[in-house]
């Protein structure tokens, strides 16, 4: 039998939380470990339960985003999902740097948070539309012109390792020679990102990369 997806919701808002616990509960694979009320409850909780996955607002603790970096050193195996209220694209970045692994907007409807929790269990990244437009795009003006939907958005670990050595410089045949894939492979998985991500060009797919810090500590894109 396929184990359960351990879950831990850390939600001191009573109203959110039972949304989430109701979401969650309707889903056979998935198991609510603890609904974590306060930052010590959570701490307590991570130990005893060894959850798959955390979902929280850190915005609802005192912590803040410092809360993030706690659960990631207290419980290193499990992922965060982030669902919060719009924010801007600095306390995003901050987020995913700190230990989000997936990140939701409230507005976004159950089935993306399902999508999200099995992907974010599964070891790969999920970003609401939304996060990533505030994440790629510079301008206000490119936000409100290209007027990006909430929908779910799953990049799946091949492609991110695509995007980095497209970052780093690699044309598609050298990609295709690392991964010991054809060129026609490459090209597919370029197109199907650009798709996802609404790109038109490679400088895109470069600035997703650096937003989402996917590139080493030691790589320098522009000389």
């Amino acid at each position: 039998m396929k184990a359960k997806i351990r879950i831990v919701l850390a939600e001191p808002n009573y109203l959110v939380r039972r949304g989430l616990e109701s979401i969650v509960s309707e889903h056979p694979d998935f198991e609510i470990s603890r609904s974590a009320i306060t930052a010590a409850d959570l701490l307590d909780s991570l130990e005893l339960f060894q959850p798959d996955v955390v979902i929280t607002d850190y915005n609802h603790f005192t912590e803040g985003l410092d809360l993030l970096k706690t659960i990631r050193k207290k419980a290193p195996d499990s992922r965060i999902l982030v669902i919060t209220d719009p924010k801007n694209k600095v306390e995003i970045s901050r987020a995913i740097e700190f230990g989000a692994s997936s990140y939701l907007l409230k507005e976004c409807d159950q089935e993306e948070i399902v999508e999200a929790i099995y992907k974010t269990a599964d070891h790969q990244k999920f970003f609401c539309t939304r996060i990533v437009d505030h994440l790629v795009f510079q301008k206000q003006d490119d936000l409100q012109e290209r007027n990006p939907s909430c929908a779910g958005l799953h990049i799946t670990e091949r492609e991110i390792e695509i995007v980095r050595l497209v970052a780093e410089g690699l044309s598609n045949k050298e990609i295709a020679e690392k991964l010991f894939l054809s060129t026609h492979t490459v090209t597919t998985h370029r197109k199907n990102i650009m798709a996802k991500l609404q790109l038109n060009n490679t400088a895109g797919l470069v600035l997703y990369a650096v937003r989402n810090d996917l590139l080493g500590p030691n790589r320098f894109l522009f000389s």
